[in-house]
């Protein structure tokens, strides 16, 4: 099981304190594994994530902090850390706008903070979740890639390759669809050909003879597989809805 790893970040102890307690029952409530590191200073965040390299995935940043205020930190947190979610507490209303502008994941005003924060970190949690997901090894040579399969939008046969054409790009394997597909064992993938298996996460229309997905693409649909196609299409929407 993935560990989530959090940071939360409060001049004041009583808040983080506070803040961690909330954060470990959210963590119990989704049965997510996760550790949980406390800061006072938004310096030593600060130095621990860009120049001791400390990964987190979600960090709970009071804004109003003396030294880097979380805004500050925020902006230079986010070139070391790309993909980390930030929840912004604070007392001041006006910050919210500027926190939008970051792609910050929640803001949380203190005057609501125990209904407010639980419900974001558990939001965040929960994302943090599917987003790691499963993800499929490919493995050439001495190099290793994974693959999350939220990121699979669909896999082509290429002669004795399979291609993995997702969000990030293409990535090839000298394996059959089949092997790939038994490999996968997820109920998202479908064959929608002999050459092609799709990722029904990403289906947005089903046509007579085809499949469009979120990136506008189109797969083709062969009449053997139509049926069967439509059938599971209609399955999973009904039970994703």
């Amino acid at each position: 099981m993935h560990v989530l790893k959090i940071a939360v970040c409060d001049d004041e102890e009583s808040s983080v304190s506070l803040s961690e307690t909330y954060t470990r029952q959210c963590l119990e409530a989704c049965s997510a594994a996760g550790e949980v590191t406390c800061y006072t200073r938004s310096q030593n965040l600060l130095c621990d994530i860009t120049e001791d390299g400390f990964h987190y995935d979600l960090i709970l940043l009071d804004i109003e902090m003396p030294e880097t205020d979380g805004m500050e930190l925020a902006e230079k947190i986010k070139p070391f850390l790309p993909d980390v979610k930030i929840i912004f507490i604070t007392s001041h209303l006006e910050y919210a706008i500027d926190a939008y502008e970051l792609s910050i994941f929640r803001y949380v005003p203190k005057n609501d903070i125990e209904k407010r924060l639980t419900a974001a970190i558990t939001d965040a949690v929960r994302l943090l979740l599917i987003e790691e997901g499963e993800f499929y090894t490919i493995k050439n040579g001495s190099s290793m890639e994974k693959i999350p399969y939220h990121e699979i939008y669909y896999i082509m046969k290429d002669g004795k390759n399979s291609v993995f054409h997702t969000s990030r790009g293409n990535s090839k394997v000298r394996k059959s669809l089949q092997q790939v597909y038994d490999e996968l064992a997820a109920e998202e993938f479908i064959f929608t050909d002999r050459g092609c298996i799709a990722n029904m996460v990403h289906i947005m229309q089903f046509k007579k003879q085809s499949l469009v997905l979120k990136n506008q693409e189109e797969l083709p649909v062969s009449r053997s597989h139509v049926q069967e196609v439509r059938e599971q299409i209609t399955a999973y929407w009904g039970a994703h809805i």
